[in-house]
Formats: structure tokens, sequence, C-alpha cells
């Protein structure tokens, strides 16, 4: 599928110009493999535990409770770490008809709009907020795991904070090809 955002880097321009900018790049790879890797683990760990849900259910007439609700709680891990993972490789669902009309310099500016926007959604409503719902149900157990409820809802502002580094990274990418513009 063909990513309609702007491309962070030029394919002649080298990524390590400057020092910040190679340290944020070598931490969004580290970012990526361990979101990548966690959504993969976490899947293979749902596979399981749904077949076994299947097994237990059907073939031994006594379904597992712990399985059904455990992997419930991966699946919102998942959801929640998968989309800060999608988001941060840019493969986001964008409606860009509108901008693609505009000059390049434009669609940039009109890009750096929006990941601010999507910054202040991520730092206000997911870290910030998901950080106060965590808090609060750290007091209450799951009947079934006998696990605060907490440590699920501590999936928000994780892929909170992952959404924040990704959504600076994009900007600081955007602005150095704006600023490349207007030199060039």
């Amino acid at each position: 599928m063909k990513s309609s955002a702007v491309p962070l880097i030029k394919k002649n321009q080298c990524p390590e110009e400057t020092g910040l900018y190679r340290q944020l790049t070598m931490i969004k790879k580290l970012l990526d493999k361990f979101a990548a890797t966690l959504c993969i683990a976490l899947v293979g760990v749902m596979t399981f535990l749904v077949t076994w849900q299947v097994v237990s259910r059907y073939i031994f007439n006594s379904p597992s409770a712990v399985s059904e609700v455990l992997s419930r709680y991966l699946f919102i891990w998942l959801v929640l770490i998968g989309g800060a993972y999608v988001f941060g490789l840019r493969e986001h669902m964008a409606i860009t008809f509108m901008r693609d009309k505009f000059p390049r310099k434009v669609r940039i500016s009109l890009e750096i709009i929006g990941e601010m926007a999507i910054t202040v959604f991520a730092v206000l409503v997911l870290a910030m907020g998901g950080y106060v719902g965590m808090t609060r149900q750290m007091g209450q157990l799951d009947s079934a795991l006998q696990i605060p409820i907490g440590v699920i809802y501590a999936a928000i502002p994780v892929s909170g904070a992952m959404a924040i580094f990704y959504c600076l990274y994009n900007q600081y990418g955007l602005l150095r090809q704006l600023s490349e513009k207007q030199k060039g």
C-alpha cells in the first residue's frame, strides 16, 4: 500500500546529517523493533490462548475463564501498541485529496499542523488522561486474573508516549524538509 504522506527524507539525502537527527533515528529504530516484537509476541500468545479456549470448551467441556479474559486484555495492548507503531511508520489512514493539490511547501506545512494536532491529542488524552485512568484503577482487581485493572489501562499512556515520540520525530523531519526548501 502506497503511503501518501510526505516522505521525511529524500532518497539522495543522508539522514545522519546532524547528531540529533541521528540519535532520534536510532531511538526510533529501537522503538520500532520493540513495538514490532511486542505485537508479534502478543499475537502469538493470543493465538495460543484462543486455541486453548476452543479446545477446553468443546473437547473438555470446561471453558477456561482465564484464557478468555487474558486474551481480551492482550488484545487491548495489541491494538494500542500496534496503533502507535503504525502511526510511527506513517502507514495510518489519511485523506489527502485536498492536501495533494497544494504546492510541496504548503503540503509540508499542513503535515506539520496535522502532526501538532496529533501530538496535542496524544499528550492530553492518551498520556495524561491514560495515566490518570490507570492510577485510579490500580486498586481494583480483575475477578479472573486477580491483577490490578490499572495494568490493563497502562497500555493507554504507554501508547501515548510512543505516539508523542513518533510525532516529535516526524515534526523534526518535516521542519528539516521545510527549511531545506527555503534554503534551496
